[in-house]
């Protein structure tokens, strides 16, 4: 059970959907009010499809091109630290919002605002270190329910909260995801000695 909270918990900081909402409403600011709840669930089950085609195929992934559990660790660990500091010292100008008057297709919203590099790779390392796929299975399909509520409330909470609510949020989040790019990538650096080779 332990696996499957703190799996839980990482996907959840990982899909970061109070850090998404003020991107979601940017891309969806021109989509008529009546579609968005719409164009909100194809993009969120595209976004899920995805994701659990890495679950599933992640593992005959890394097999076929010869990479090992601890670089995933690593390189998952270096890319969650990438996107902390991004989360930390927040470019408030930088937006993802869709240029063109008609709705969002899978990018950016499915990929990469929900199914993006940190997600996915997070899901293959939870798939290398978990042979039960039922339990890897229920934490994603959990986490992207969790996610999903969230966005799909994404213009309530966005009045609710307000700009500076959503970016201490956004902060918060980003320093608790320093901590665990660390940790995951001294884990893969401990399997690396332990003999991983």
């Amino acid at each position: 059970m332990d696996f499957f909270f703190s799996s839980v918990i990482t996907l959840c900081l990982v899909m970061d959907p109070f850090g998404n909402i003020p991107l979601f409403i940017s891309a969806l600011k021109k989509v008529a009010p009546e579609r968005r709840k719409t164009v909100l669930i194809r993009e969120l089950a595209i976004a899920l499809g995805i994701t659990l085609a890495f679950l599933y195929f992640g593992k005959w992934f890394l097999h076929m091109f010869g990479i090992h559990s601890f670089s995933m660790s690593i390189a998952g660990g270096i890319i969650l630290f990438i996107i902390s500091m991004k989360l930390v010292f927040n470019n408030e100008d930088e937006t993802h919002a869709n240029p063109k008057e008609e709705e969002p297709f899978i990018v950016p919203l499915a990929i990469p605002l929900v199914a993006g590099p940190a997600v996915l790779s997070i899901v293959m390392i939870l798939s290398a270190q978990q042979p039960n796929k039922l339990i890897t299975l229920s934490a994603v399909l959990v986490a992207s329910a969790i996610n999903s509520a969230v966005l799909m409330l994404s213009f309530p909470i966005s009045k609710l909260l307000g700009k500076r609510g959503l970016i201490a949020i956004e902060r918060l989040t980003g320093m608790i995801l320093v901590l665990m790019s660390v940790d995951m990538v001294m884990g893969g650096v401990s399997e690396f000695i332990k003999g991983g080779l």
